[in-house]
């Protein structure tokens, strides 16, 4: 887990896209004998995609990471969250 830590990111797919990430900070022990995740409260969005849905844990090599929306110079970071869901649900993101 320690070379995940600090580097890589929880992905988040809502209605079948890839739209977010949380940064992973560390991992810890939790009850039950489970492993906590512990993730930056501040979500990044990134450039939507179409993802099935699965469950279980997927690794994303970075060729394979989608871009964050405020590491481009498209101007989309500045637009309001919801017209970005929106935008992106009729794929024009």
């Amino acid at each position: 887990y320690e070379e995940v830590a600090g580097q890589g990111s929880l992905y988040w797919i809502v209605k079948h896209q890839l739209v977010a990430r949380s940064p992973i900070l560390r991992f810890g022990e939790a009850e039950g004998g489970r492993c906590a995740i512990h993730l930056d409260p501040e979500v990044v969005l990134v450039h939507a995609r179409p993802k099935r849905a699965h469950q279980g844990w997927r690794y994303l090599e970075h060729p394979d990471a989608p871009v964050d929306l405020l590491d481009d110079d498209t101007g989309v970071a500045a637009l309001p969250t919801a017209l970005v869901g929106r935008l992106s649900a009729l794929a024009l993101l």
